[in-house]
């Protein structure tokens, strides 16, 4: 269903897309991180992304995080390889153009409030009565259904109510988070997932479904099986710094030159080789750390022992003799570290965009996951608002007199 009319290649748009999902067309309603993440997942991998925006400023994001000339930094890799056009949707001229757009579409992604669409003649009852086979994938806190459903939802409330801040730092202190938006970022992977799997399901039965994505659920289908822990055995996990319950060694320690280097080698093999890199070869044998049940219950005191060795050892030097006695490790990295870092340069994990606004080119996340037949590729940067409205418009049928009319009367722009 791509859409074949010419894009402005001023902006550097094109519509060559490659990989796996090139013909798959898809609307993005709403803002801020988790939807518009799922939205960069899949224009990464050929999609054709149409993100719409509202005119009076746009998506929030564009004004998020590190600003560079007054605009956010990330907005070039949340927004890539998207066309964006600025329509009212608090308008019904606005609407009708965004049910249009949805009905030629495989895919409506959106993370509005639920119950908002619908006020506006926009949800998957009314458009999927006009296109059969459409895909609605909603993100929301709460997800479509349940007492707390109505209610407005950020991915910090998902990682709370979802476990994974009450099992961030260090016992001793109130809950940490990370210092990314971790619970949006899983919460847009499932919506990905789960469009990829609602198509699949289109291609055998030619119906169309919603995908319900909560915030909170996505983060508490990452907790492993801390329910089940309380449950049935009565113990609940809680914070637990740096290593795992039960689990050693697997943390980071410190280097004799400032470094912090993570070591996992709770598996027994692995084990008694740390033990030989160490130079202790008997802590292998020994009956207190030999096996992984022993170990994890002296988390701290093997601990204690692999810091020691480490400390006395520049990184580099530790780094080598676990790689010679293959031994799962990594430095904990600073963006100056990947950067530099031979492994991301020979995967192009670091990609370097030019985005006109910016004036400079931009770092970003390349593709994950890799293929070998049918790579995705980052095609532009994000653009600025309404930078392909007319494109948009021009491909729905709208004629030139058309699109000047909603333009001057501020529904598009």
């Amino acid at each position: 269903m791509m859409n074949d009319a010419p894009v402005d290649e001023d902006l550097g748009v094109h519509q060559s897309a490659r990989g796996p999902l090139a013909g798959v067309r898809v609307l993005e309603l709403g803002s801020f991180i988790a939807g518009p993440f799922a939205g960069q997942l899949l224009a990464d991998l050929g999609a054709e992304v149409i993100k719409i925006e509202t005119p009076d400023g746009g998506d929030p994001m564009r004004r998020w995080g590190v600003l560079h000339e007054g605009r956010s930094i990330w907005w070039s890799a949340l927004a890539r390889s998207k066309q964006l056009g600025a329509i009212d949707l608090r308008t019904e001229e606005g609407r009708s153009v965004a049910r249009k757009l949805a009905v030629s579409c495989d895919v409506v992604l959106e993370n509005f409030t639920p119950g908002r669409l619908e006020t506006w003649g926009l949800g998957y009852e009314e458009l999927s009565a006009l296109n059969p086979k459409l895909v609605m994938t909603r993100v929301s806190g709460f997800g479509q259904t349940g007492p707390r459903s109505g209610e407005p939802g950020f991915g910090a409330i998902g990682e709370a109510m979802g476990g994974l801040r009450e099992l961030t730092g260090s016992p001793d202190r109130p809950p940490a988070r990370a210092s990314v938006s971790i619970g949006d970022h899983i919460a847009g992977l499932f919506a990905a997932f789960g469009t990829l799997a609602a198509l699949r399901q289109v291609e055998q039965d030619g119906r169309g479904q919603v995908v319900d994505v909560a915030l909170y659920e996505a983060v508490f289908a990452m907790m492993e099986s801390i329910v089940a822990d309380a449950d049935l055995a009565g113990v609940v996990r809680t914070r637990n710094g740096g290593a795992i319950p039960n689990v050693a060694p697997s943390n980071a320690y410190p280097t004799a030159d400032g470094r912090m280097v993570m070591i996992a080698a709770n598996a027994d093999a692995i084990f008694a080789r740390l033990a030989n890199a160490m130079g202790q070869p008997e802590l292998g044998n020994d009956a207190r750390f030999s096996t992984h049940i022993e170990r994890g219950q002296r988390v701290a005191e093997v601990d204690g022992l692999v810091a020691a060795w480490t400390q006395t050892l520049d990184y580099g030097e530790v780094a080598g003799r676990l790689a010679d006695h293959s031994i799962p490790h990594g430095l904990i990295y600073q963006a100056p570290d990947m950067l530099a870092d031979p492994q991301y340069a020979a995967r192009a994990m670091i990609q370097r965009v030019y985005d006109a606004t910016l004036g400079v080119e931009v770092p970003m996340a390349g593709i994950v996951p890799r293929f070998t037949r049918t790579p995705g590729e980052i095609r532009w940067p994000g653009a600025e608002i309404g930078a392909h409205t007319d494109t948009v418009l021009n491909a729905l049928g709208y004629s030139e007199a058309q699109r000047i009319a909603l333009k001057a009367s501020g529904i598009t722009q």
